[in-house]
């Protein structure tokens, strides 16, 4: 603009490239989904934030989204079951999200919470800064050594729960509610190619299986 209104006589800004770093993929594995489902928390606001993180895990809400869910927004679906119809805040892009057991356990648990009640909200949810640090606690208790923050359950659910139970990528970016299937595929660039090998590694399997059976039955016709 300051060029434009010859404000400056030229950009100084010309020859400055930003670098992009990359930054750790963060999610949960099966197993470290399952310590945290199967833990035994008697501690009340560690229970709640367990829950919390169990049910983005499998619905891959971001915390700003999940803090404004109501009621209105759990709809029957196409296929007579359960369905999250929401947009999301960051890009105000519809995500329609078909609601997992899991997470309708922690929706028949929380059904009568007074504190949700009173805000309308589906679920009682706390601030964004008292959940991380709660998630210290719960990292600890389930033997987790990885930076446990509340944006791992919805890495969690495009990753372990989604791509890696064959769910399409195209699937994957609309539950997600991105604005475009390359921010899924750039999000997820990593756990694709890995995606990728075990596939693969599945089908020389099954070439290499077939070929060796065929080799067998021939040498037995010879013999």
């Amino acid at each position: 603009m300051a060029v434009a209104n010859d404000w400056l006589a030229k950009d100084p800004f010309m020859n400055y490239k930003s670098k992009l770093q990359d930054t750790e993929f963060v999610y949960l594995t099966v197993e470290e989904l399952d310590a945290v489902k199967n833990k035994e928390i008697k501690i009340p606001r560690l229970d709640l934030v367990r829950d919390l993180l169990v049910f983005s895990c499998y619905t891959g809400l971001a915390y700003v989204d999940l803090e404004k869910l109501t009621h209105h927004e759990i709809v029957t679906g196409i296929d007579d079951e359960k369905w999250i119809h929401t947009y999301r805040t960051k890009t105000e892009i519809k995500s329609n999200i078909p609601l997992l057991p899991e997470a309708l356990k922690v929706i028949e648990k929380y059904k009568n919470h007074p504190e949700a009640n009173y805000s309308g909200k589906l679920l009682p949810v706390m601030s964004n800064q008292k959940l991380n640090a709660y998630l210290k606690e719960i990292a600890d208790l389930c033997g987790i050594e990885k930076n446990l923050t509340f944006h791992v359950a919805r890495k969690t659910f495009g990753t372990t729960v989604l791509l890696n139970n064959d769910v399409p990528i195209e699937s994957v970016s609309r539950m997600l509610g991105h604005s475009d299937i390359r921010t899924t595929q750039k999000s997820y660039a990593k756990v694709l190619d890995k995606k990728v090998s075990i596939d693969m590694s599945n089908l020389q399997d099954k070439l290499y299986g077939k070929m060796r059976n065929k080799l067998k039955e021939s040498t037995l016709k010879v013999s």
